[in-house]
């Protein structure tokens, strides 16, 4: 007798919205996702993207570490980026999506990562999803990270998962490395265990620079333009290099509580002043070699790279010369996943996981006791039917291109 062949899940369009550790604007990806038994497919369907707008920006900025802020601001706060996060939903649906999408997976923006000697204890992500689902009528899965530092992980880099299944297949050791304002990789070992962790930062101090030396009036050193026309500072990138966290082991997680503006000041004061453009070139170097430091004892003979860093010329040839020409250095647009977009279309798929009740997190990746079924679901406007969960996790993920118009 012929076993029927089980057919697969039905396709779910899913909208995932992203605002990384720069906190400068939100990011829409739109995904059709299919999982057929071991396979996940994601067909990217486009992004939008909306800066915050400048009153909420310098809000925001104002407020994070080492600021300090009120109840009253984080309550401000929470409802301004909501509802910065509804209108960008609801556009990415109309936009790219027909007015047919089926889920909201929102990241939120990340304020506070609670971490203290090498474990983390809270972290808190604001933007209220309420306002996402009156906006879009409907269902948000949000609250991604505290789940998994709830069972013991370091609630991040959550896309570790995303980048396993990515990566299987690739020959040799492959990484993903994600470059926003904090570093992040995900190294898949030859025994297919996959190591994950915060390299350190990625533009976060660049940034800070940026503002410092122009008083505010650059928010970036776009293109590396600055860093371009300076030398790395020796004595500068020796005391950055002396920062206890790299030395921490995996799986390991930091953020703007730590590599904030008040600390790049402190590390300038202690060289005396420096050019603006020797500054910006010896930042740029420390990215490129935290980055290449954390991935080398892995042996890794291919980087796969996204995020804003990867529109920064001059800092992926300084990652290139660290890692040297033995490691093959891609963006993400070379498997098919826009590297720009990147971590947005990662939460989309976290958030078709938690509605299909499967786990989002591995805890090789984070240190969790184990893998947990990731957030919290915000219902729209009808009543929240959920699918039928699907009893096996897919371990590979495969990206189709949308048919042709």
């Amino acid at each position: 007798m012929t076993r029927p062949t089980a057919r697969p899940a039905p396709p779910t369009t899913v909208i995932g919205l992203m605002s990384g550790t720069s906190c400068d604007a939100v990011d829409a990806a739109a995904a059709r996702i299919t999982c057929d038994g071991p396979v996940l497919r994601l067909t990217p369907l486009g992004m939008v993207s909306e800066p915050y707008d400048e009153e909420l920006r310098h809000t925001l900025a104002a407020a994070l570490p080492p600021g300090r802020t009120t109840l009253a601001d984080v309550c401000r706060l929470d409802t301004r980026i909501g509802q910065s996060f509804a209108a960008l939903a609801a556009r990415a649906d109309r936009e790219l999506c027909a007015g047919r999408a089926d889920l909201i997976a929102s990241h939120g923006q990340t304020v506070f990562h609670w971490a203290d000697g090498g474990l983390v204890h809270g972290t808190l992500q604001l933007g209220e999803p309420a306002w996402i689902a009156e906006a879009t009528g409907l269902p948000v899965v949000s609250g991604f990270r505290t789940r998994d530092v709830a069972a013991g992980g370091q609630g991040a880099p959550l896309i570790g998962l995303i980048d396993r299944m990515l990566l299987r297949g690739h020959p040799g050791v492959p990484a993903a490395l994600n470059v926003g304002g904090i570093a992040n990789a995900t190294v898949l070992t030859p025994d297919g265990t996959p190591a994950a962790f915060d390299s350190g930062p990625g533009n976060a101090l660049l940034d800070a620079a940026a503002r410092h030396f122009t008083a505010g009036r650059l928010d970036r050193d776009t293109d590396g333009r600055l860093a371009a026309r300076g030398t790395v500072h020796l004595p500068l990138l020796d005391r950055l290099l002396a920062e206890p966290y790299y030395g921490l082991p995996a799986p390991k997680t930091t953020g703007r509580e730590l590599f904030h503006s008040g600390y790049l000041r402190t590390a300038l004061d202690a060289v005396g002043p420096l050019p603006a453009p020797d500054v910006l070139a010896t930042l740029t170097r420390l990215t490129a070699r935290t980055v290449a430091d954390a991935l080398r004892p892995y042996g890794v003979t291919e980087v796969l790279a996204s995020g804003g860093g990867t529109r920064n010329p001059v800092l992926m040839a300084a990652l290139g010369q660290e890692l040297g020409a033995a490691v093959r250095l891609r963006t993400s647009d070379a498997v098919g996943l826009p590297s720009a977009a990147k971590e947005a279309y990662a939460f989309a798929v976290l958030g078709y996981l938690t509605l299909h009740g499967l786990p989002g997190t591995a805890a090789q990746c984070t240190g969790a006791a184990g893998p947990r079924v990731l957030g919290s679901l915000t219902p729209g406007r009808t009543p929240l039917r959920l699918p039928t969960p699907l009893t096996r996790a897919p371990h590979i993920l495969t990206v189709t291109p949308p048919p042709a118009a």
